[in-house]
């Protein structure tokens, strides 16, 4: 097309094709001498379309792409996949509808294992290569730290992390939007249920990383503010369930009950050792233990077992935000309804609100703002109230305590 231009252009004029043609052919072979090499095949091909014509990564005419960094194997997989089935079928329904301005939502996901190294490397992939246009339902507090130095260096929002920790929430960071109550919350409303039961000497068994120290710490200094007192504690390395040598431990301080800070898997095996050896207390639970597959490893050493929850029971249509998820679930064979898979579904609607809000010239920044102005006022929940605002982005305070009864099945 360039010759045929400079051909026509000036064909009148004596000598001037020949200058063209020798200056086009000079410029062609310098642009192919500077051109970078194309590792890959067509990488920057596949980069560039995964960019909007406004510059914006993730956004094209047709679709948005989310990026997840979550375990979906190893000991924390099920908290992972629970999470991402109950997302994925708010998305899948609002798809089904012609998607956000006419953009399909696609959850891209990688497996992090709950290992931080992973959730970083993850992370830079998602920014940087896949060029999703923002993070959403990463799962649990060391991998969230470990990927925050990446998030604030690209400036891209990461919606609905799977953790209550106050070192995600202060100071406040501006791309972190919780929809969660924080580990405070859950940890004063448990200790007050203790206290009403008169169970008093407490132990807890934890997670030996920023979790499960963090945690420790905000026990130390509450129980004391409840009348209660701390006889003991034991830790365990993340994604470990060599419990023998804590459950010695902590039979020793003869407690009332047993505060897991841990993980399904360490804190079923736990259980099953101390009642092996005779302990006959309590043993609680945070939300984030992953409730389902808690019992279904319990099984009868569950009973009486409780778990703080921080959205509402799943099982029981008795608001509408439940009777969505279990309709929603119905389509999906095989799955049963769980606490961490109505928390992804929430999340997924309410994240979609926010791209609704922001209109169809989206931009990251654009939809931090229109994430900002949900609130109860402006927003039907379903029954689960969230209240975002420019200086607060923890977005809800529920707190909720279920126990274990017969057969697993929860109650509340």
């Amino acid at each position: 097309m360039g010759w045929k231009w400079l051909r026509g252009r000036y064909s009148g004029v004596p000598g001037y094709p020949w200058r063209i043609w020798g200056l086009a052919l000079f410029l062609c072979a310098a642009a192919e001498a500077a051109a970078p090499a194309d590792i890959g095949g067509s990488a920057i091909a596949r980069a560039s379309a995964l960019t909007s014509a406004h510059g914006v990564p993730g956004v094209s005419p047709t679709e948005i792409i989310l990026g997840q960094s979550a375990p979906f194997s190893g000991p924390a997989g099920e908290l992972g996949r629970d999470f991402q089935e109950g997302a994925q079928s708010y998305f899948a329904r609002v798809n089904a509808r012609g998607g956000v301005y006419g953009r399909r939502v696609r959850l891209l996901s990688l497996d992090d294992r709950y290992e931080p190294e992973r959730a970083l490397a993850n992370t830079q992939q998602l920014i940087w290569r896949d060029k999703v246009f923002a993070l959403f339902g990463y799962s649990g507090t060391p991998t969230v730290l470990a990927a925050l130095p990446v998030i604030r260096e690209a400036g891209i929002p990461l919606f609905a992390p799977l953790s209550g920790s106050p070192v995600l929430r202060q100071p406040f960071n501006r791309l972190l939007f919780h929809i969660r109550a924080s580990y405070v919350q859950e940890t004063e409303f448990l200790l007050r249920q203790l206290k009403s039961t008169g169970r008093r000497r407490v132990a807890v068994f934890y997670q030996n990383d920023e979790l499960g120290k963090g945690l420790l710490e905000i026990l130390r200094q509450r129980v004391p503010l409840y009348g209660l007192t701390l006889v003991g504690s034991a830790g365990i390395e993340r994604n470990s369930d060599a419990v023998a040598e804590a459950a010695a431990e902590l039979a020793r301080t003869r407690p009332d009950v047993v505060i897991q800070v841990v993980s399904y898997q360490p804190a079923a095996a736990m259980v099953n050792r101390m009642r092996a050896g005779g302990y006959l207390g309590g043993f609680s639970h945070y939300s984030f233990v992953g409730s389902t597959s808690l019992s279904a490893r319990l099984k009868h050493a569950g009973v009486g077992a409780e778990v703080t929850q921080v959205v509402p029971f799943p099982n029981k249509a008795r608001l509408r935000i439940v009777y969505e998820y279990q309709r929603a679930m119905a389509h999906t064979p095989g799955i049963d309804c769980n606490f961490t898979g109505l928390e992804g579904y929430i999340a997924a609607r309410a994240l979609v609100e926010g791209l609704r809000r922001a209109g169809p010239g989206l931009t990251r920044e654009g939809l931090i703002r229109a994430l900002e102005s949900i609130t109860p006022a402006n927003y039907d929940g379903g029954g689960f109230s969230l209240h975002f605002t420019p200086t607060d982005h923890s977005g809800s305070d529920f707190v909720d305590l279920t126990a274990i009864g017969a057969g697993g099945r929860f109650i509340n």
